[in-house]
């Protein structure tokens, strides 16, 4: 399990988020979704703390199960990367244009997401445990 860390918090959020094409248009062809992993990847230039650790891409939806900070909120994460991935795909695959004829972009206004995570059971015995360790905190156990 790995932890993140930043000042004053310790975090595990992982989501699974699933976000689709407008239309459910079947435009994420092998060159488009090599392209898409590259600037979904790019996305962490510019937020460091955003961690991919999977990325699935079909023909019409894309997968991520990805970290987000707690100091994000998950609408603003999924916004921002649905919101610059659809301009660099439009830059860059002018097909696109003949596709989505408007300035509405290529993704669906909705999205998915879940959460990813411990168990309850781990989480019952974990606080059960508070207090009663010689050395500290208490480890998780999985």
């Amino acid at each position: 399990m790995k932890l993140h860390k930043a000042a004053h918090t310790v975090y595990k959020t992982q989501y699974h988020v699933v976000w689709v094409t407008r239309y459910r248009r079947k435009i994420l062809v092998e060159g488009v979704a090599v392209y898409l992993r590259m600037k979904l990847r790019e996305v962490q230039k510019y937020y460091p703390d955003w961690h991919f650790t999977e990325i699935g891409i079909d023909k019409d939806h894309v997968h991520v199960h990805m970290v987000i900070p707690p100091k994000y909120s998950v609408s603003f994460a999924v916004e921002t990367i649905k919101k610059n991935t659809s301009r660099r795909l439009r830059e860059k695959f002018r097909f696109l244009d003949k596709v989505y004829w408007d300035r509405g972009g290529i993704w669906s206004t909705g999205y998915f997401v879940s959460t990813v995570g411990i168990t309850e059971e781990i989480i019952r015995r974990y606080v059960a445990r508070q207090g009663k360790e010689d050395a500290g905190q208490a480890q998780l156990e999985f």
